[in-house]
């Protein structure tokens, strides 16, 4: 019997006003028991995960357990910020890392255990625009280790993902970085759409999987299709990405690295629960109807025909997985 999967997705991408009501609402009538945490409304207006209040926590944390939600992953932009303090042309911040460290890193952290959560995805920071990713390997290393080594302290696991303009924007670059790291509470987290923007083909995209093999957590899901591919990309326009599709239709080749990971799933499996997760993770970020630096939406609607197309995929390479069923469901007398 192959090892199941744990479906979870931003649900965030479900709502249409980011209501924490229409998250829970949309991912309970999907069937879906985990979830990532984003952007929210708890009453208070549209947050990010990292600017909640605690009486906004508190009543989260209780309307999740009345839909029979868990929290997969924190959400966090972590490492989204410039790595040096260079005027390089774009919009990114720049925070000193002794202060990003105390405060910034610290918070997700406090995010994660105020929502039972071990997990936080976050990034490899933005190297100076015109200037190579592998120039700053050791600067982004001794970094990131500093944040593995804060949430190892408090039991948690960073998780590093593949993203365009980043120092890790490939499989390969995150290879290289969770290889000079070497850390267990810092693993990798592969995105094939995020490959495929950068103009990587179907091929070249699976070779960027197996690279990330070794210190690979958890997947996120989204596909996406080029209608008129132009080659690998330096640097990718976040905003004008317009071409998100479910994973059954894209680019990407789902249907192969989901068939390499059927076989890989004991091992991984094995990997991420010593680490206190409840296993692996595919992460559904869709993006159907739009995405960006810093988020993504695809509506109600968009999600399900996102989760569905997923589904189609898993019981064609044989994953199992597991949606919500009859006995799931309790009673009101």
């Amino acid at each position: 019997m192959t090892t199941p999967i744990l479906l979870s997705g931003f649900a965030d991408e479900a709502a249409n006003e980011k209501l924490a009501v229409q998250q829970y609402s949309a991912f309970a009538a999907l069937g879906l028991k985990y979830y990532s945490i984003r952007f929210v409304d708890a009453g208070q207006g549209i947050k990010n995960v990292m600017e909640l209040g605690d009486d906004e926590i508190q009543h989260l944390v209780k309307m999740q357990a009345d839909y029979g939600l868990k929290v997969s992953s924190i959400g966090s932009p972590i490492g989204k910020v410039k790595l040096q303090d260079v005027d390089d042309g774009t919009s990114n911040r720049f925070v000193p890392f002794d202060t990003y460290l105390k405060e910034d890193v610290a918070t997700a952290c406090d995010r994660a255990e105020a929502f039972g959560a071990k997990l936080i995805r976050g990034f490899s920071f933005y190297h100076p625009k015109g200037t190579q990713p592998e120039q700053h390997l050791d600067q982004v290393c001794d970094q990131l280790g500093q944040i593995a080594e804060a949430c190892d302290q408090r039991g948690l696991t960073f998780g590093l993902e593949v993203e365009a303009n980043l120092v890790g924007q490939t499989g390969d670059l995150l290879a290289a970085i969770a290889d000079k790291v070497n850390h267990p509470a810092m693993l990798t987290i592969f995105d094939a759409a995020n490959i495929v923007t950068q103009g990587f083909t179907a091929d070249e995209t699976y070779a960027q999987y197996l690279a990330m093999k070794p210190s690979l957590g958890w997947v996120h899901i989204k596909d996406y299709h080029d209608p008129s591919p132009r080659g690998r990309i330096e640097h990718v326009d976040e905003a004008s990405l317009s071409n998100f599709v479910p994973a059954d239709v894209g680019d990407s080749g789902h249907e192969a690295i989901l068939r390499d990971l059927r076989d890989f799933l004991p091992e991984l499996h094995q990997r991420m629960t010593a680490r206190g997760a409840d296993g692996v993770f595919l992460d559904l970020e869709p993006h159907v109807k739009g995405g960006g630096q810093f988020g993504g939406f695809s509506g109600p609607d968009g999600f399900g025909v996102a989760l569905r197309g997923l589904c189609r995929v898993l019981d064609y390479v044989e994953i199992p997985y597991g949606l919500r069923n009859f006995s799931d469901i309790k009673r009101v007398d």
